[in-house]
């Protein structure tokens, strides 16, 4: 139904796919949502723990910091128990993005700002050819060439799309075009404006955030903001909510964010209302305990679970589960947005995690039968 809602569709800038490890970006792939490990790189067991949570949760891309030869020396074994691809995230030494390359990092994140002469770059951008690395030219606003800051005066859009443009050039000047570009700042109008800017100015796959965006409240809504008009005018091949917390908490945001307009279904999808006293049960209560509960599915559904019959019923018509409120202790349970029976409060959080789960082991398997007759020789 959504498709034939005008005002629902988002038109992808149309963009080059490139691939990071198996995982494809731009073109017709998905966003895909990234994070960064925040752990020493030289404690391999933290770090790859780090990793597989974040993968758990649902990242797709890895992206792991090389400050030091010891960390690359320790990227080889990272990069080997890793489920997802691994970003080797370069600043300032150009031989830690080769010997990165050589550890089998699936991409190499150079800082243009840091990383030093053309002659540098194109030994980083030989290292990526010999070992099938694809890059990122990672703009930001705090680390400009310092000649387009007396240029420019201060960081500004032209300024970061000027940065992008060097290091594009010099990446196609040798022969390279398997990379993508961001232009990030942690002021929310120059990041955006940028990213237009850019999006405009070539076609190359667009690495999408709002860089130091704070904490986790704070950097959620900040980068919810400037990721959501991006993404909502079609801007953006992949993404990284950056948030001083755990990364499992940036994986988390940028799938609410995706799902919150229609570009990405992974997990459960509530819909709750903010309750008042016309609620039957504690919404607010339940919804943190189903939250947790639910953390654990990737099947796209959708819950609904809303305290009276104000806009329970009509929320409840639209999602695959749901739950309205009413007197005395039972409450409405819907299926596939019809009335099917009723539930007690006590016995309602169980009850609805059990539906859930059972919806999920039906897409689960539909999609696995999908999958394999796919793979049937014709």
């Amino acid at each position: 139904m959504s498709s034939l809602r005008a005002y629902r569709q988002i038109v992808r800038r149309p963009s080059r796919k490139i691939y990071v490890g198996p995982v494809a970006v731009g073109g017709d792939a998905p966003i895909s949502v990234q994070t960064m490990t925040n752990t020493l790189t030289t404690d391999v067991d933290g770090t790859l723990d780090q990793i597989r949570r974040s993968a758990a949760a649902g990242a797709d891309i890895v992206r792991v910091s090389c400050p030091d030869e010891d960390s690359t020396k320790a990227l080889k074994d990272i990069v080997a128990g890793s489920p997802v691809p691994i970003v080797a995230d370069i600043h300032f030494h150009y031989r830690r993005a080769i010997e990165a390359a050589e550890a089998g990092a699936a991409c190499l994140r150079i800082n243009p700002g840091n990383i030093g002469s053309e002659d540098r770059v194109r030994e980083v951008i030989k290292a990526a050819k010999d070992y099938g690395c694809s890059m990122r030219i990672g703009v930001n606003a705090g680390s400009l060439e310092r000649d387009l800051l007396e240029q420019y005066g201060e960081p500004c859009p032209d300024a970061m799309v000027e940065s992008a443009r060097r290091h594009m050039r010099i990446l196609e000047d040798n022969d390279f075009t398997n990379f993508k570009i961001s232009v990030k700042a942690s002021d929310v109008f120059l990041a955006v404006a940028a990213y237009q800017a850019l999006a405009d100015a070539c076609d190359y796959p667009l690495h999408l955030g709002i860089t130091e965006a704070g904490g986790l409240r704070g950097g959620t809504v900040k980068s919810s903001v400037g990721l959501g008009m991006l993404l909502w005018s079609g801007i953006g091949d992949t993404i990284r909510v950056s948030l001083s917390a755990d990364p499992v908490e940036e994986v988390r945001v940028g799938y609410e964010i995706l799902k919150s307009l229609d570009l990405r279904h992974r997990g459960v999808r509530v819909v709750s209302c903010p309750s008042c006293a016309r609620q039957g049960f504690d919404v607010v209560k339940t919804v943190a305990i189903l939250e947790e509960r639910l953390a654990h599915i990737e099947e796209p559904i959708s819950l609904s679970v809303i305290g009276c019959i104000v806009n329970g019923p009509g929320e409840a018509r639209e999602t695959d589960v749901g739950l309205t409120g009413g007197g005395g202790g039972s409450h409405m349970v819907y299926l596939a947005g019809n009335q099917d029976h009723k539930i007690g409060t006590e016995a309602m959080v169980d009850h609805l995690v059990e539906l859930v789960e059972k919806k999920a082991a039906v897409l689960a398997a539909e999609r696995a039968a999908a999958r394999a007759a796919a793979d049937e020789p014709k």
